[in-house]
């Protein structure tokens, strides 16, 4: 059981400022801010939980197994993330690709302390054996400093030595893009998202100034801070992966992406000509297609439906193409089963999705990872919700290697350059944060 106390902060915007400067010093945080966002299946305006009372840390092997376990043994909030390389215990898959960041493959941790944040409220909800550190806590939060540490030249000056290499240089880009193709017209495959890692050795950053400049350049509804001992995850993520809702799931992919402009009209111009795109819009309708599958798995019969087609929402770096699939699922349906029938999200796969993650497996020179996998949180009544891993930035400080991963969707209709430049936009504000 959980203590709650709520209280309302002079200022909500510096409270959340120095609530995150005094919880990086935990081993054990996940921060979750929607920037104001007031999207229609938002929940909190910002969630913070810190300091692990019980975790679970585990590779890919029977993994949803463990995590069904763990949430059904616990029936509190639990906070974590999945990696992309799940799907190696879901199909018959493996990855050999290069892998300098060494993430677990699957890590949840129930916190002693949760910080939910909504409107101008903000409630803690904490375990008994921490009752008489609370008072104390928020004091410390209070006198923390707020977050200018970022825009210091001190820490500009730290970022001026990093330069950002690439895993793939552009001509083996396009002859990887041109032998996905070419598994598209033999027919093995419709559709297959392709990423390029890039990465620097060797450096060393101060994770939460990276992810301060990352989410005010971005400022996306799905942004995150992750702390787990000496890993970190900075991300700008503008995508739900997937909500759960009493007996209603919700699923929003996200295909189609176009660059802003800070002329007012040709960026309607660009948000307008996304819209009636053919390669993006059919892109967007057939990962709706695969995501209307992945839900009917567990789904009540008739009750998978599209409540939104191919929408452009607009960010500050990029307009995108977004759409919502829903289903019904009976109360006897586990949070974790319905992870393991749709994961990993179609929009980072292809269709159809096992031969998609088979080709890229063998065509991408990296493996995954984190990015591309999801992070988020489950409630103590199992409904849940979890952003997908995009527009974002890992960190593994021990071996001081620091990678950013982007990718694009591959269709019949795709040209190799205009695949690399999306990829380009996609990557702008990552290497903008880290090279200063």
């Amino acid at each position: 059981m959980r203590t709650i106390q709520h209280f309302q902060p002079k200022s909500i915007k510096n409270f959340k400022e120095q609530l995150l400067c005094w919880a990086q010093y935990y081993d054990d945080v996940l921060w979750l801010d929607s920037n104001n966002h007031k999207e229609k299946y938002g929940n909190y305006d910002a969630i913070l939980a810190i300091d692990a009372f019980t975790s679970l840390k585990t590779d890919y092997f029977d993994a949803f197994e463990k995590l069904n376990e763990y949430q059904s043994i616990t029936k509190d909030w639990i906070f974590g993330y999945l990696t992309y390389d799940l799907k190696n215990t879901i199909e018959d898959l493996k990855s050999t690709n290069f892998d300098g960041l060494k993430f677990p493959d699957l890590y949840f941790f129930q916190p002693k302390k949760i910080f939910l944040i909504e409107g101008n409220t903000v409630e803690i909800q904490y375990l008994r054996m921490v009752d008489d550190e609370i008072d104390d806590d928020l004091q410390d939060i209070q006198k923390s400093k707020n977050l200018k540490i970022q825009e210091s030249n001190e820490s500009n000056e730290s970022n001026e030595s990093i330069k950002i290499k690439l895993r793939i240089h552009k001509d083996d880009y396009f002859n990887k893009v041109n032998q996905m193709l070419a598994h598209i017209h033999r027919g093995d495959i419709y559709e297959a998202n392709f990423c390029q890692e890039f990465y620097t050795e060797d450096t060393e950053i101060r994770p939460l100034d990276v992810y301060c400049k990352l989410n005010k350049i971005s400022k996306p509804p799905f942004a995150t801070f992750l702390k787990a001992e000496d890993k970190y995850l900075m991300s700008a993520s503008p995508e739900r992966y997937i909500k759960k809702e009493g007996n209603k799931v919700i699923s929003q992919p996200i295909k189609g992406t176009a660059k802003r402009s800070t002329n007012q009209a040709k960026d309607q111009q660009l948000a307008k000509a996304l819209a009636l795109d053919e390669k993006e819009l059919s892109e967007n309708i057939m990962i709706v297609d695969l995501v209307r599958n992945d839900l009917s798995h567990t789904a009540k019969k008739g009750s998978v439906k599209v409540e939104e087609l191919c929408k452009v929402y607009s960010f500050m770096q990029v307009h995108q193409m977004i759409s919502t699939v829903v289903s019904e699922v009976s109360e006897d349906t586990s949070p974790a089963e319905l992870l393991r029938t749709t994961f990993p999200m179609g929009s980072m796969t292809g269709a159809p999705k096992i031969s998609a993650m088979k080709i890229i497996d063998d065509l991408e020179e990296t493996k995954r990872g984190l990015y591309s996998g999801t992070v988020g949180y489950f409630e103590p009544n199992g409904n849940f919700d979890f952003n997908v891993i995009i527009r974002s930035i890992l960190y593994n400080q021990s071996k001081k290697y620091v990678s950013y991963s982007v990718g694009s969707a591959i269709t019949a209709k795709s040209h190799p350059f205009r695949e690399y430049e999306e990829c380009l936009i996609k990557a702008k504000a990552m290497r903008e944060v880290l090279e200063g």
